[in-house]
């Protein structure tokens, strides 16, 4: 992003997982027929600033997770990015914010196991923290992504929907309305 902040990606294959509502019963197949990169870690404060010249975090600390911005904030985070690093990117390639579905794919990392995270492996209400904390401290998933629950919610690309219940090819969430889906949880969210 600079001379001194870099955005870490890591590469995930095309594949077919179950995608399920928290809480619900609900659930149906997701094939990604597309591979995509996605950000090792939550997007930094110091990793926000380089892009956006401003911190609108409450919990200041420049490798803690920007927070208290918006679903258009973040958007616009991208935007730039694409603007700014042109240069380094692959013809045709574009930075963007994750599908729901995409999200969840990195999530699950393989695992067909349902939300089984606990606040001694990500931070929760139940942490007892009250704040975000740096990224990276706790154990990354099995395709080496951390924080993926808890710490900050995350913004995807997706307007809001009910879930279907057949099988999908490479959703992207409702097409019109105002809700936006973040996913993971935050610090002040339960661990499920």
């Amino acid at each position: 992003l600079n001379s001194t902040v870099s955005l870490e990606m890591i590469w995930v294959e095309s594949g077919t997982f179950r995608m399920e509502s928290f809480g619900s019963s609900e659930a149906h197949d997701v094939t990604l027929t597309n591979g995509f990169y996605l950000g090792k870690y939550e997007v930094t404060q110091s990793q926000y600033n380089a892009v956006m010249n401003s911190n609108p975090s409450v919990f200041s600390g420049d490798n803690r997770p920007v927070e208290n911005i918006s679903w258009g904030s973040a958007r616009s985070f991208v935007q730039l990015l694409n603007e700014e690093d042109n240069e380094s990117l692959t013809t045709g390639w574009v930075y963007a914010l994750p599908t729901e579905a995409e999200w969840e794919f990195a999530c699950r990392a393989g695992s067909s196991s349902g939300n089984e995270i606990n606040s001694s492996r990500a931070n929760f209400s139940e942490s007892g923290i009250g704040q975000t904390v740096d990224v990276g401290l706790y154990q990354p998933n099995n395709w080496g992504f951390y924080d993926m629950h808890g710490n900050v919610r995350e913004w995807t690309a997706d307007i809001y929907s009910n879930y279907s219940i057949t099988p999908q090819v490479n959703p992207t969430g409702g097409v019109s309305g105002d809700g936006r889906v973040t996913r993971g949880g935050s610090y002040g969210d339960g661990g499920g």
